[in-house]
């Protein structure tokens, strides 16, 4: 299996179901951590309006992006040996991307997920992490992997993953890019900086980038300045409804949303990284690959599940206007 990939993806892989329910009651309440609960009346039986059974995953989903805008693509994770995870492979398989260098467990299940939708598009996820709290640095085959880019996701807060993904690319002149998940990021700057700099695209929402820095949330211009300083390369920074900025270090992009309609919004992060890259990689046009990533996103939050709306090479969508200020 020596075939040399365009981009590499690692990271998480999930059996996803998605149900909806009347009964579904948003609450607003300090005692949840977002200030706002979705409830159901306790003791009773509620009946399911709509279900919905996919795939997800931040690792998985990223290389279904990939393959379907036209790259040769590979995807490494970790799975139960059960139905469920022959079921994640032969989705990822029939998609067109390489998974022989998945990791099989038979002590755990494959990570599952119930993905609870409110008619506003917001949603709760129960995840149950099973195999995918098992990623083993020393069972993956860096010496046989052959890439032109790697993409790293969510590794479950695998540090030492991290940092052996990272200095092989370096060592091997291939291209890094990351939407890290938050266990990644609760390691904090000092042991996260020394592998930013090596990143060409690094991806984050404004939550994360305003945590990682401690700057305050809404001090964008001191966020993307401190980002620059320590990232070699592209940092993007999403902000869900109101779009998503753009820093190359020499000029600030920044894109809107499309008014499209939102069925759930699960995925749309995945969806927005990995469609930056894949054009970016294409193309090398940070306007195009923001357009595509917009698009890309805004097409998923149209269906249920993080895939379905997934666009194919030369579906572009709904074109947002990238605005380009020069610092």
């Amino acid at each position: 299996m020596n075939r040399m990939f365009d981009i590499i993806s690692i990271g998480s892989a999930t059996r996803d179901i998605f149900i909806n329910a009347d009964d579904f009651k948003s609450i607003k309440s300090s005692d949840f951590l977002t200030g706002e609960g979705l409830c159901l009346p306790l003791g009773s039986k509620t009946e399911i309006k709509k279900i919905v059974f996919t795939f997800g995953g931040g690792g998985a989903n990223a290389a279904v992006t990939f393959a379907r805008q036209g790259l040769k693509t590979a995807c490494v994770g970790v799975i139960g040996n059960d139905l469920n995870g022959r079921e994640v492979i032969n989705e990822l398989v029939g998609a067109g991307i390489e998974t022989g260098y998945f990791q099989k467990h038979d002590d755990d299940f494959t990570a599952y997920s119930i993905i609870m939708v409110h008619g506003s598009g917001e949603r709760t996820i129960l995840s149950y992490k099973g195999e995918g709290q098992h990623f083993d640095v020393n069972k993956i085959a860096f010496d046989e992997l052959k890439t032109k880019w790697l993409f790293l996701s969510s590794l479950g807060g695998h540090y030492d993953l991290l940092e052996k993904a990272v200095n092989w690319a370096v060592a091997n002149d291939i291209k890094l890019a990351t939407n890290p998940g938050g266990k990644e990021l609760d390691h904090g700057l000092d042991k996260l900086k020394p592998l930013l700099k090596n990143f060409s695209i690094v991806v984050m929402n404004q939550e994360e980038a305003a945590k990682l820095t401690g700057i305050d949330y809404k001090s964008e211009e001191e966020i993307f300045k401190f980002m620059d300083d320590i990232i070699g390369g592209i940092f993007i920074m999403t902000k869900g409804h109101d779009g998503a900025v753009v820093s190359d270090g020499k000029n600030i992009y920044r894109a809107g949303v499309p008014d499209s309609p939102i069925i759930e919004r699960t995925g749309a992060g995945d969806a927005f990284s990995s469609g930056f890259i894949s054009e970016y990689i294409h193309s090398g046009d940070i306007s195009k690959a923001i357009q595509l990533a917009t698009a890309n996103a805004s097409s998923v939050v149209a269906q249920y599940g993080s895939r379905a709306g997934i666009l194919k090479k030369g579906d572009m969508g709904p074109w947002p206007l990238v605005e380009v200020l020069r610092k």
